[in-house]
């Protein structure tokens, strides 16, 4: 029995679907190991960065570091929550703001590798610095700019941006996080022909608190493709003292105290016509690719923000002692440890590899880019909450605190605080899980979709079910067969994990074909089955990255990192059997159907406080209203 979608799920498929990157032209790590091709070359030699290109960012570098050192107060910022806008002018004068900007327009033009080593860098001192830095040019104008905009375009905006002119992407709405069917904001063409008339509202806009000019989402009228009414997203450049644009809204949050991100509103606003970028259509697909491109900024930061907690743990485990023995000594905080710097040592091998990836330009990165963003934000908080638990009661107390009793002021609290947001920004784990998994099925579903929909005619079922038939015959046995044991001389002692990686390929490319079997077209509603699938193919990538890395530092005489790369796969393989054995779990039906009957109300009795309360007894908004103005 087929199953049935509402229009607005149709809606939404379909707009997603019309704005995906569909062709593959350059080859793709991640992509062959779900289809269980573990293409080893693509990753060994690890893409070492060439020394005429990490020599034009060393003074860059050295210089951006004692800016950070003599200028950044992190705690007076966060504690205050507001930045110190003077900090512009000074990276202004280094040209901090034109990193990624080409040369030809004023920038520094740095490859991929040398910007995250600079973003590295500043997210070690300060997580709101990152996000003003970052959300300006991995996302905002000169990205997408960088990419679609025209000649004159880039001429008119680039040079100023480089200069220090702030940017941001205005994409997310108020009742819009990733469902772009219900995108509200509207622009219209003028009634002179000039150009288009914008109206709406766009939530989070990270910078838009001093931006002067920002790229802005908005539905432009449907075309009629084939009889059929298709939406139109697109993408516009947006100067921000443009009469009717109005910033309703200073947004105040839980960690990164001191960034700018606000609701603005447009009434009425006029864009020119020469202000559309790429096309009339093309704005979500715009806004993808820039993210794609622009993901690898956060797990560069999640890298280096590990660093620094794994430094503060490795202080903290020698110098506190517990019954006659440094804590360190203890197995109980040793494990913990012993995780974040085998972490650590992975989250850096996906940074470099991809970075050195894109440097080098000869792998589509989209998949390795989102595994990027999903396994580092989520082993970064993983090590935030280590490190919090390491330092105990110190790591819960504020850097103020600490410092006003004598004791050294590790800003623990607020790395956690600050940490949390990646997960979310940029896309949530869970997008990140859904984008990767729609990839991870795509071949098959190419294949199978004609079998699968109940509305196929029987004549094109039967034909697409000859083609597939006759696919699989020769591809599905050949999951089975391989040699991977003592392949992978290469790797040293690492090779053993590599041959665990190929082999557990194999079996991942049979699982996701026997998920498609198994549920058909109602897969896609299968989140936790595809969550599973993705998390087994990202430590795989983790694992590969990780291993080549190991590899070169070894080379290079870092003698430990072979044995720092044995723990990280140890672990990982831990998770991956975890996985596969859990698959299939009928645990999701379960939970799905209790929190179903939640919403329903029929678990009321267990939320609440244990004290009856009465409607009169419930704060008003606005007495909510002034207790939070009273804490702010």
């Amino acid at each position: 029995m087929a199953e049935v979608k509402s229009q607005g799920a149709i809606e939404a498929m379909e707009v997603t679907e019309a704005s995906r990157e569909t062709e593959w032209e350059k080859p793709s790590f991640v992509g062959q190991l779900f289809l269980g091709n573990l293409n080893v070359d693509l990753i060994h030699p690890f893409p070492e960065q060439p020394a005429a290109d990490k020599a034009e960012a060393d003074e860059f570098l050295k210089k951006l570091e004692r800016f950070l050192a003599e200028n950044v107060d992190a705690e007076a910022m966060d504690a205050k929550g507001e930045y110190d806008y003077s900090l512009f002018d000074g990276f202004a004068e280094l040209g901090a703001w034109g990193m990624k900007i080409p040369k030809e327009y004023g920038g520094l033009g740095f490859s991929a590798t040398n910007y995250n080593r600079a973003i590295g860098l500043v997210a070690t001192w300060c997580g709101s610095s990152v996000a003003w830095l970052s959300a300006h040019q991995s996302i905002g104008v000169p990205q997408p700019l960088k990419l679609f905009g025209t000649e004159e375009q880039k001429k008119k905006y680039l040079p100023r941006l480089a200069k220090g002119a702030i940017s941001a992407f205005a994409l997310t709405e108020p009742g819009v996080g990733s469902d772009p069917a219900k995108m509200e904001t509207r622009a219209t063409p003028s009634p002179d022909g000039k150009g288009w008339i914008l109206n709406g509202e766009k939530l989070w806009c990270t910078n838009g608190l001093k931006a002067e000019v920002i790229v802005v989402m908005a539905q432009t009228p449907p075309k009629v493709v084939k009889g059929k009414e298709k939406k139109q997203i697109s993408a516009f450049i947006l100067e921000m003292n443009t009469p009717g644009v109005e910033i309703s809204h200073r947004c105040q949050f839980m960690g990164l105290r001191a960034i700018g991100n606000v609701l603005i509103k447009f009434n009425n606003v006029f864009i020119p016509k020469e202000n559309l970028l790429w096309g009339e259509g093309q704005g979500l697909k715009l806004a993808l690719i820039t993210l794609n491109t622009g993901r690898l900024t956060i797990p560069a930061g999640c890298a280096a923000g590990a660093r620094r907690m794994l430094q503060i743990a490795q202080d903290w485990v020698n110098e506190r002692v517990q019954w006659g023995a440094p804590i360190g000594k203890h197995e109980g905080v040793a494990s913990k440890l012993a995780w974040m710097a085998s972490h650590t040592l992975a989250m850096e091998a996906i940074v470099w590899l991809t970075s050195g990836l894109a440097d080098r330009g000869d792998v589509d990165l989209r998949l390795e880019a989102a595994m990027a963003k999903l396994f580092n934000t989520e082993v970064a908080w993983q090590c935030a909450d280590h490190l919090v638990q390491i330092r105990g009661g110190r790591g819960f107390e504020t850097s103020q605190s600490l410092a006003a009793r004598g004791e050294k002021p590790y800003p623990v609290e607020r790395i956690l605080r600050d940490m949390r947001i990646n997960r979310i920004f940029e896309g949530t784990s869970e997008i990140q899980h859904l984008f990767i998994a729609r990839e991870a099925v795509d071949p098959h579903m190419k294949r199978g979709y004609k079998i699968l929909v109940p509305e196929t005619p029987v004549g094109e079922k039967l034909g697409a079910a000859a083609k597939a038939g006759a696919f699989y015959a020769a591809w599905y046995p050949s999951r089975y067969v391989g040699w991977s044991r003592g392949k992978y001389g290469q790797f040293g002692k690492l090779g053993k994990h590599m041959g665990y990686v190929e082999r557990q390929s194999r079996h991942l490319s049979r699982s996701i074909f026997h998920a498609m079997m198994r549920y058909q077209a109602k897969l896609e509603r299968k989140q936790m089955v595809l969550f599973r699938i993705v998390d087994i193919g990202t430590d795989l990538f983790a694992m590969s990255a990780t291993i080549a890395y190991a590899t070169m530092l070894a080379k290079q005489g870092q003698k430990n990192a072979m044995e720092l790369a044995d723990v990280f796969c140890a672990e990982a393989r831990k998770r991956i059997e975890y996985n596969f054995t859990n698959l299939f779990a009928d645990g999701d039906d379960k939970a799905y159907k209790v929190v179903q009957n939640l919403m329903k109300g029929e678990y009321d009795w267990l939320q609440g406080t244990l004290v009856e309360e009465s409607a009169d007894a419930m704060p008003t908004p606005e007495a909510v209203e002034a207790a939070i103005s009273k804490l702010r």
